[in-house]
């Protein structure tokens, strides 16, 4: 039973889908998971598949490829470690490239606050565990598969120093051997090589008892040997005794390793499982861009509505969509139309869009497009005669319609290509119309191609049964492979062979010999084509009226909100314009106040009673007419301020209010300008200078650093916060201090970790009113205090 529904994926070419996804797969694990996966029958399973290919391919499309490697099979390599052995540097490079992916993959999740929602994909992304500590081991001691580095350990470093040493103590005196005259004349060459693992020089065979040594090795010709001089060999053995050392040393370092590896075993294990479907999963995804697919909706109604839909195997550029629909008003459908029509495509279509939904795969077809659950898809398409039974294309064709109708149920969808063909046309066309009856009445979903008009007929007159045909264009000779629902399709025989220049005598020779039956139901589907193009014509032309009067429509809305627009501008130009000169009059009024209150002293108690009753009260229509809800505008300068320093004098050419600069331009450019009682930051470009005298801003600033000076202190505790809170204070300590003159002041932090001490001293560098920071004297807190020096 088995080898039919394989045979009929086969057909449908299901297997060449499976194809594309494992090339587009990057792992050998994620080609593992597309195998184990199996077609679905459960509607709650499909939708979940579904959705996280939507997930995926939303992902992409928006952040890019996903960063996938190195997702190698760890399972092997864990169970080593678990009874205690060790891996070799090959292995633990692929783990640390296994627990970077892991990281990243996890990292790759992090989306904005507020932005776009993958439910699935990221509940499997936050159950990935991280070990950034494991992976950094590893990558600090291994370089390559065949070399760890001298990070690895401290010991491992001190003896490859030593090595070297060794090395360089061995060439030198095996060099002052090669070059001494007395025993130069002995050697075959003067160099020095090594043999077995230990430092030689090539004598000659004549020579061999005049150099003093170990024989290691002898030439293939015989005439050289190569002697270890007796004055190298114990540093040999000392070179010997450091490698074998160091080789005990590297095993000690991936045995360390291996330890770390094993203690997080079981979460090395868990991240396969997850990167394995997450690969898959974005696989999916990618089919889906690659196809331009989408996710159809759903039913389990056994009801098929594809709209749109293309082979996905075929040319996305040159393939015509087609759209099908099946399941509701009628269970079955009798596709005609001539040869190379389209009519098999039709069939695989159908049959492996609906393979590939209940894959999970997203589909070539509109979004609105519906797709049923079935239970199995049975086909028998193609000319497939078996050879090894000696059987005819008829009885190939009969063997599988033959299991097809002892398997199929109302849960299955049947496809059946050309039934009824390879036998005699009366007998075919009979057996057809059984076959489709007794499909019909079981309620099994059935697409069937056909060139018998009998069964054309059938449909016309059955209930739960409709016509389809493949549309033919006679005038060019060449069908347009567009599949019309419910239009029986014509032969068109006769026409074709008169544009082709068979006689008429000949073709009318030939519609006498037809039964008069065939002749009107052929002149009735003529009929009902000319019918259908003129319906298609008058749609077309509906639907191009449609969509000039929705442009009409948008092109009058446009005009409505550009009107809306004008009017809008129009007042709030005039309320910017009258706020300007609130604010002016504003400005005015805050000095007269300020020098009101420099003679409240002078005036008796009542008066200065009354006074402040109408300070009060003028204040408070002012805050009336000027809480408006919207913002002002500020005007750039035409000649804005350049370099500031404190205590000039400025102009707000927006507000036409002059005012003392109390800070310099922060990162946004913004200075903070003293106008009258207000402090208010002004962005830098709206600021021109002032005509006021030089010396009254001055003595504003003065004041204002008078002030601070009297309260200032030379130091400042920031001890028990974090970096965030204490960055905070000092920043405004330090401006504070920087304002009252004073040049040197403390901050203290404590020692604790030394975290603290570290950012604040970085942060404080990158201050403007900062000359110098520097640890404190021992005797005066050390690194518990930090000195910063002031401009």
């Amino acid at each position: 039973m088995d080898n039919l529904v394989e045979k009929s994926k086969r057909v449908l070419e299901f297997d060449k889908i499976l194809d594309r996804l494992n090339s587009i797969i990057v792992s050998d694990l994620g080609r593992a998971k597309a195998s184990e996966e199996l077609l679905s029958t459960d509607i709650n399973e499909i939708n979940r598949r579904l959705d996280e290919t939507s997930e995926a391919s939303s992902i992409i499309i928006k952040k890019g490829e996903p960063p996938l490697f190195g997702i190698y099979p760890m399972r092997d390599y864990m169970r080593r470690v678990k009874i205690g052995g060790s891996l070799s540097p090959g292995a633990l490079i692929k783990i640390s490239d296994f627990l970077r992916v892991s990281r990243y993959l996890k990292k790759y999740f992090n989306f904005e606050e507020g932005a776009e929602n993958f439910p699935l994909l990221e509940q499997l992304a936050t159950s990935l565990n991280t070990f950034k500590s494991v992976e950094d081991e590893i990558n600090n001691a291994i370089i390559s598969e065949n070399e760890i580095s001298d990070n690895a350990s401290s010991k491992l470093a001190s003896i490859r120093r030593q090595i070297l040493k060794k090395k360089d103590a061995i060439r030198d005196k095996l060099n002052s051997i090669v070059t001494s005259d007395s025993e130069r004349q002995y050697l075959q060459d003067s160099i020095v090589t090594i043999r077995e693992g230990r430092y030689v020089v090539p004598v000659k065979q004549e020579n061999k008892s005049k150099v003093k040594g170990l024989v290691h090795d002898v030439s293939s010709s015989g005439q050289t040997v190569y002697v270890e001089p007796m004055a190298v060999v114990n540093l040999n053995n000392e070179l010997k005794t450091l490698q074998a050392e160091e080789r005990d040393e590297i095993e000690k370092i991936l045995l360390r390793l291996s330890e770390l590896v094993a203690d997080i075993g079981y979460q090395v294990e868990a991240n396969e499982e997850i990167l394995k479907e997450l690969d898959f999963i974005f696989a999916k995804g990618k089919l889906s861009i690659e196809l331009k697919g989408n996710r159809p909706i759903l039913n389990d109604r056994c009801y098929i509505n594809l709209k749109e839909a293309r082979h996905p195997l075929l040319n996305v550029e040159k393939v015509v969509p087609i759209d099908i629909y099946l399941g509701d008003e009628f269970t079955s459908l009798i596709v005609t139309g001539p040869n190379t029509g389209g009519k098999t495509v039709t069939l695989k279509t159908l049959g492996l869009l609906t393979l590939m939904v209940q894959y999970g795969l997203h589909i070539p077809a509109q979004e609105s497009s519906e797709m049923g659950i079935f239970e199995e898809v049975l086909a028998d398409i193609g000319d497939e005669q078996s050879i090894e039974q000696s059987l005819s294309t008829f009885s190939s064709h009969m063997v599988n319609i033959v299991e097809i109708l002892k398997r199929a149920n109302e849960k299955s969808l049947v496809l059946f290509d050309e039934l009824g063909a390879g036998t005699d046309p009366t007998e075919g066309a009979a057996l057809a119309r059984a076959i489709m009856d007794y499909m019909l009445q079981r309620k099994i979903r059935t697409v069937s191609t056909t060139h018998y008009n009998q069964l054309k007929i059938y449909a016309l007159t059955v209930d739960g049964v409709a016509n389809a045909s493949m549309e033919f264009n006679v005038d060019t000779l060449s069908p347009t492979y567009k599949l019309l629902i419910g239009v029986p399709g014509k032969s068109n025989a006769f026409e074709i062979s008169k544009r082709l220049g068979l006689s008429d005598e000949i073709i009318d020779y030939a519609r006498d010999l037809i039964s008069e039956d065939n002749i009107e139901f052929e002149n009735v589907l003529q009929s009902i084509e000319e019918d259908r193009s003129k319906i298609e014509e008058h749609k077309l032309r509906a639907e191009q009226s449609q969509m000039e009067l929705e442009l009409k429509n948008e092109e009058l809305k446009k005009e409505i909100e550009k009107v809306k627009a004008q009017r809008d501008k129009v007042l709030r130009d005039a309320k910017q314009e009258a706020k300007k000169m609130l604010n002016q009059v504003r400005g005015e009024i805050d000095l007269i106040i300020e020098e009101i209150n420099e003679i409240k002293a002078e005036l008796t108690t009542e008066q200065a009673r009354r006074l402040q009753q109408a300070q009060d009260l003028f204040r408070d229509n002012i805050k009336k007419v000027s809480d408006d809800g919207y913002e002002i505008k500020l005007e750039k300068a035409k000649k804005p301020v350049k370099d500031l320093k404190i205590g000039d004098s400025v102009k707000s050419v927006s507000l036409n209010v002059e005012g003392v600069v109390l800070e310099l331009p922060d990162n946004d450019d913004n200075v903070l300008v003293q106008m009258g009682m207000m402090k208010m930051k002004l962005p830098k470009n709206t600021l021109v200078y002032s005509d006021k005298s030089e010396e009254k801003s001055k003595s504003k600033v003065k004041r204002i650093i008078d002030t601070k000076s009297r309260f200032i202190k030379s130091e400042i505790d920031v001890r028990g916060k974090n970096f965030d809170e204490a960055k905070v204070i000092v920043d405004k300590y330090v401006d504070d201090a920087y304002l009252s003159g004073i040049k040197s002041v403390r901050i203290i932090h404590g020692k604790g970790t030394g975290v603290l001490r570290d950012k604040l001293q970085q942060d404080l560098r990158k201050n403007k009113n900062v000359k110098s920071v520097k640890d404190a004297n021992y005797n005066e807190g050390g690194m518990g205090v930090s000195i910063v020096e002031l401009k």
